[in-house]
């Protein structure tokens, strides 16, 4: 059976637009961050911080990324709050280099703070990419609509603190609540003054979803088409796919330990293959070139 064609957009950022469907679009995470789950301290160290984040975006632009999120606050769980001030010393200096050397590059602004998104945008981000959807900083709607941006909106289920207490959702449950959380995020932004044609949604895999509450969500992306915008999936490296891989290697062993985040290339490769075909627009990743050349076969097939 032939795939569904995947819908087009044209996506209005602050300044350009992008086309959305044709091609996946591949978006590389830069965290200048200590302490990010996969790569933190890796392009984060105070005395040369922006040097090795320019270099690695760079190298990510020259590896085929399409856009380059850039963040410096941690939202694995239980990660230390950062203050705006703090996060904005970190990503400012680099958002601002990396514009100056290479302007044609769309750059986005990974926070949840409304201040950090007015300054990331008047130093050159595109797109304002919030894990809360808006939620945790009631300003931030206002201050999209006023910069004209795009604006990725995420669901999220309570904040990094509170995951792991958080009650166990069973797999019919976790689909249906997702949609009903962007629902109410897509119709606050837009009552805020954010026009549909600025809004990416992304179901936020991991966040608040535990391990295997994450399969439905990916089983069933299909269903965020309703929403008729496009959609972002950032499952790179993610936990839920280390515990598969554990499980797998040890059959039979209720209690395992998941493969450490750089040895999950593959089952990220395999995961955003499955959201490609399922009608993701954007791959949110770390390993930029395999996730480009996984999503150049991807798209092949939607051709047909």
């Amino acid at each position: 059976m032939p795939f569904d064609t995947r819908l087009r957009f044209e996506w209005q950022l602050r300044t350009r637009t992008l086309t959305l469907g044709r091609k996946t679009l591949i978006m590389g995470i830069l965290n200048i961050t200590p302490d990010s789950f996969s790569d933190g301290g890796h392009f984060y160290a105070p005395e040369d911080t922006r040097e090795r984040a320019v270099a690695q975006a760079l190298q990510m632009l020259d590896e085929g990324a399409d856009i380059l999120d850039v963040g410096g606050e941690s939202t694995r769980p239980n990660a230390t709050p950062l203050s705006p001030e703090e996060e904005q010393a970190r990503i400012l200096p680099v958002i601002e280099a990396i514009h100056r050397q290479k302007p044609e590059a769309v750059l986005s602004v990974d926070t949840f703070h409304a201040a950090t998104a007015q300054r990331a945008v008047e130093a050159g981000a595109e797109i304002v990419n919030d894990v809360s959807g808006h939620l945790w900083d009631p300003a931030m709607s206002a201050t999209c609509a006023r910069l004209g941006c795009g604006a990725i909106l995420m669901h999220t289920r309570g904040r990094p603190q509170d995951w792991r207490n958080l009650p166990p959702l069973s797999s019919d449950k976790v689909t249906p609540l997702v949609l009903a959380g962007l629902k109410e995020r897509v119709q606050a932004a837009a009552a805020a003054g954010i026009p549909p044609e600025k809004i990416a949604i992304d179901p936020g895999f991991g966040f608040g979803k535990y391990l295997d509450e994450n399969y439905p969500l990916l089983a069933h992306l299909g269903q965020f088409r309703q929403f008729n915008l496009p959609i972002l999936v950032g499952v790179s490296r993610k936990g839920f796919l280390g515990h598969t891989l554990a499980r797998t290697a040890t059959p039979g062993v209720i209690h395992v330990t998941p493969s450490p985040a750089q040895a999950r290339l593959h089952a990220t490769t395999a995961a955003n293959v499955a959201a490609i075909l399922a009608g993701a627009h954007i791959v949110r990743v770390h390993d930029v070139r395999p996730a480009a050349e996984a999503a150049a076969i991807a798209d092949r097939l939607l051709t047909i």
